[in-house]
């Protein structure tokens, strides 16, 4: 048990330590959706990666000598080093840039149960939590992947739980507190809330909301459309905010003949539930159009990304 704790600590430093030489170097990278990904790495001209940006953002394979000596090394002692077996090699994460901030995550493509996504979704939620106002005293990121979430909000907050079943999540998590400086911040293997204790004052998720036929861990959220886990995080999490506290959802809805499926179960909820100032908005009406054709979304004719605030009222 030594022996593993060991090299899972000596793993987290050398992404730490190669997240410090991409940042010195000036390396920034936006990510883009999967698909977006697979279009431009398809185009018909593109190469095998020849910088920093085309090894650790794009995920294409390089050959000897595009890394220096020294990241390469800190690449093979993460772990995070595969050879392709054509004479290239290919790096197995991902590192992204969100405003001042530097996450390291899984590389392209996330086809692994237990990859760990950042992408478009990560940005919106990211600038949906910048709006919600005040300071906090514990903070806790259900389901947080990477810990973008959380992290963002961690300058205005005295406690951040990042909390998440997938111990690929928690390793990511952790470097990325280090790697962004964040302080008191604590990484829970946790089932929502069921593994972390006491209330919370800020309680936030962007949690899976796909029906995903390949059961992967960061885009499965259960049922018949990807809509479990995120009716779960209101049931459970309203529970565990401190009155006055403040539970923010960011996901995904499938829309059926007009009627969006995952509100209509969340009202059921926040109308008997001990909350105020509740608001539900779509952010965007049609995303992730490819998963219409697969057997889960039959019927469906979008998919909305939406977000509920709400507020624990006080006295209740």
């Amino acid at each position: 048990m030594e022996g593993g704790h060991e090299a899972g600590e000596a793993r987290q430093a050398a992404l730490v330590a190669l997240g410090g030489a991409l940042r010195a170097e000036g390396y920034t990278f936006t990510t883009v959706t999967p698909e977006t990904h697979r279009r431009v790495n398809a185009r018909s001209g593109v190469p095998e990666a020849r910088s920093l940006r085309e090894v650790f953002g794009w995920s294409r394979p390089f050959r000897r000598g595009v890394l220096s000596p020294g990241m390469q090394s800190l690449l093979e002692q993460a772990g995070a080093l595969a050879d392709c077996g054509d004479g290239t090699l290919r790096s197995r994460v991902r590192f992204s840039t969100l405003g001042s901030g530097l996450y390291v995550h899984s590389a392209w493509p996330t086809s692994q149960k237990d990859a760990v996504f950042f992408g478009p979704d990560t940005y919106r939620f990211c600038a949906l939590l910048q709006r919600v106002p005040g300071t906090f005293r514990r903070v806790v990121d259900l389901g947080c992947g990477s810990g973008a979430g959380g992290l963002s909000v961690a300058r205005r907050s005295d406690e951040v739980v990042l909390a998440d079943l997938n111990p690929e999540a928690l390793v990511f998590s952790r470097v990325n507190a280090r790697l962004n400086g964040a302080q008191g911040v604590q990484v829970a293997h946790s089932d929502l809330l069921q593994g972390v204790s006491g209330a919370f004052d800020l309680i936030v998720a962007n949690p899976p909301y796909l029906a995903d036929t390949d059961g992967r861990t960061y885009r499965d959220g259960g049922g018949t459309h990807g809509t479990e886990l995120s009716v779960r995080i209101v049931r459970e999490g309203v529970e565990r905010l401190s009155q006055g506290g403040t539970l923010v959802l960011y996901t995904g809805a499938p829309v059926v003949e007009g009627e969006d499926l995952l509100r209509t179960a969340l009202e059921r909820q926040w109308r008997s539930a001990p909350l105020t100032d509740v608001s539900y908005e779509e952010l965007d009406p049609d995303v992730f159009g490819e998963e219409l054709e697969k057997p889960p979304y039959a019927g469906v004719e979008r998919i909305a990304l939406v977000a509920l605030t709400a507020r624990r009222a006080y006295g209740k």
